[in-house]
C-alpha cells in the first residue's frame, strides 16, 4: 500500500509553526529538541508533523549554508535583518536547495503569505524580491523548463 500523501493544508500549518519555532529558537537559543516538543504539546489538530521535524532539524544544523545562499541578495547586513524575515528566509533557502519536489512557484508562495500574516507591513515585498533571487539562483533548470 502507497503511503497516503500529506494534505497541502497539513503542511500550510507546518509551515506556520515552523516560521513560529525558527523565530524562537532564534531569538532564545533554546534547544530544538525542547522547542519541538513544545509545539507539538501546543499545538493540536492536523499538522504535518514529519515535514515540520524535517525542516526544522534541517534548517537549524544548516543555518549557516542557508544563510550563505540567500546573503548576496539582501540589501542590508544578516544581522538586521527582522527575526521574523529571517526565519522564512531560511525556510524558504532549505525548501528550494533541499526539497526539489516542491516546486519554486509554490515555496515563493508560501514565504510570502507568511510573511504577511507574521512580517511587518511590507515585509511580503522584501521577502518576494530575495526569494525571487535565490530561485534563479537555484532553481535555474526548473525556471528555465517552465519559461519554455
Amino acid at each position: 500500500m502507497i503511503p497516503e500523501k500529506p494534505k497541502i493544508a497539513h503542511r500550510k500549518k507546518a509551515r506556520s509553526l515552523l516560521v513560529q519555532a525558527l523565530y524562537q529558537w532564534q531569538i532564545s537559543d533554546y534547544p530544538v529538541n525542547d522547542i519541538e516538543a513544545q509545539y507539538r504539546t501546543d499545538n493540536v489538530g492536523k499538522i504535518d508533523w514529519d515535514y515540520f521535524h524535517e525542516l526544522f532539524v534541517g534548517i537549524v544544523s544548516s543555518v549557516e549554508d542557508l544563510d550563505n545562499i540567500f546573503t548576496p541578495f539582501l540589501d542590508r547586513e544578516i544581522s538586521q535583518i527582522n527575526p521574523i524575515e529571517l526565519a522564512i528566509l531560511r525556510l524558504g533557502a532549505f525548501e528550494l536547495s533541499q526539497r526539489i519536489d516542491i516546486p519554486y512557484r509554490v515555496v515563493i508562495n508560501e514565504c510570502i503569505e507568511l510573511a504577511k500574516k507574521y512580517g511587518a507591513t511590507d515585509s511580503h515585498k522584501y521577502v518576494n524580491g530575495v526569494m525571487d533571487k535565490m530561485a534563479r539562483k537555484i532553481r535555474s533548470v526548473e525556471i528555465n523548463a517552465r519559461a519554455k
